[in-house]
């Protein structure tokens, strides 16, 4: 994920859990609203202290980022989209937490058809 295409600052957090939309699932909760700017997609990762230490937080970080990295084709545009890690993702492998997070996606309605 490019860095410009990060979220990080608190008022972008802040006024996508206000206004945005959310989906969840055992591993994942994601919150997403339409931008305004013409930027793609941008994306913020969220893992609280509840699902390890920095360490794992980081790792789950990563792998999120990377999933969405690889299916960024596959989202609809000119949204921001925030993730948030939740326990129960920690234990799984990489296959698996793809399979869950394209699940919350589709459920939240962000991925494109595919024919």
């Amino acid at each position: 994920m490019q860095r410009k295409l990060r979220l990080r600052n608190r008022e972008d957090f802040s006024r996508i859990y206000r206004n945005g939309k959310s989906f969840a699932n055992n591993q994942f909760v994601v919150y997403w609203s339409r931008q305004s700017k013409a930027d793609p997609l941008r994306l913020g990762v969220s893992a609280s202290k509840k699902i390890g230490n920095a360490v794992v937080r980081n790792r789950m970080r990563r792998l999120v980022k990377e999933i969405v990295r690889h299916h960024t084709d596959r989202i609809t545009g000119q949204l921001d989209i925030i993730v948030i890690v939740r326990k129960p993702a920690v234990g799984l492998k990489m296959q698996e937490l793809e399979k869950s997070m394209l699940h919350v996606l589709k459920r939240a309605g962000l991925l494109k058809q595919s024919r």
